[in-house]
């Protein structure tokens, strides 16, 4: 039994994966992460998760030590989160997948959401773009796999602490992790649900090294493309872009950084918190009126 400190609210969210890199450790501790985000997209605290792991029988019997990597990584994200690790369930599967179910804490009345872009607000990205084509890179052991391999796990393994405490201090009533949509997918779920548009200044937006380079070489997964057309009737692109930077607009993400919704007061102040706690705070973009044209997302 756990109870509920006085005063707070609960948030509940769950998440699993297949693995990104060959490390199982990396992958357990990516995975974690990439659960643990829905809470602090919310500016919500991590309290307690349960795990949710999948093995072929044959790892079961053969490769105890790799799966013990797995939960150890996923455990690791935990503690750094400050949550508890309260049980779970594994379930002999035909592939390695795993995850957690997390559940939060949270002000009642101060939650940040998808639905809260305002105009005039200035959005803010904590993590790089592009690990979507460093996964199919890494995979298919192209160029400098290895760096990307590093970066993945740097990146992808890192919590999005720093832009909940962002949330929760100043008040922000927008916000959203980004993952598999994309960063364009996941502005325009913003974008329409709060009735606006939103710019986004790709030259702005920080990009995995290489990531360019790679969706040049054309290693963009296919949900990448399928979330690029799937926006097409939404998506205004304004002057020139390269045809592999407005992929990677869409590339599909995993424990990717949150966008945050800052009004322009408190915009010197959200960058400085994000600098102090090593994330990256990068301003790509702004909140506009809605379109006449029914265009959601201009890509400048």
């Amino acid at each position: 039994m756990v109870g509920i400190p006085e005063g707070k609210a609960i948030v509940q969210t769950v998440d699993i994966l297949a693995p990104l890199l060959d490390d199982p450790y990396y992958f357990g501790r990516i995975a974690a992460a990439n659960a643990l985000s829905d809470v602090y997209a919310l500016g919500g605290e991590p309290w307690c998760a349960m795990n949710i792991a999948c093995f072929p029988q044959c790892m079961l019997d053969s490769e105890e030590e790799a799966l013990a990597d797995i939960l150890r990584g996923g455990l690791d994200a935990l503690t750094e989160a400050g949550a508890v690790l309260v049980g779970g369930h594994t379930v002999a599967d035909d592939a390695i997948k795993y995850g957690l179910s997390v559940t939060g804490l949270i002000e009642p009345g101060h939650i940040a959401t998808n639905d809260g872009l305002r105009p005039g607000d200035r959005l803010v990205l904590t993590k790089p773009i592009g690990s979507g084509v460093l996964s199919t890179a890494v995979k298919a052991r192209w160029g400098q796999w290895e760096r990307a391999a590093d970066d993945l796990a740097r990146w992808c393994g890192r919590l999005n602490r720093g832009g909940a405490e962002v949330i929760r201090t100043l008040g922000l009533r927008a916000a959203t992790d980004i993952t598999g949509f994309g960063l364009g997918g996941h502005l325009l779920e913003m974008a329409l649900a709060s009735g606006v548009c939103v710019r986004l200044d790709c030259a702005a937006v920080p990009l995995f090294a290489g990531a360019e380079a790679y969706a040049a070489d054309g290693l963009i997964p296919a949900g990448s493309h399928a979330n690029r057309a799937h926006w097409a009737c939404r998506t205004r692109v304004e002057g020139k872009l390269s045809p592999a930077l407005e992929s990677l607009m869409f590339d599909v993400q995993t424990s990717g950084g949150l966008v945050l919704a800052v009004p322009p007061a408190m915009e010197s102040r959200a960058l400085s918190m994000l600098a102090a706690s090593g994330d990256v705070a990068a301003v790509i973009g702004e909140v506009l009126p809605r379109q006449t044209d029914g265009a959601a997302l201009l890509l400048a």
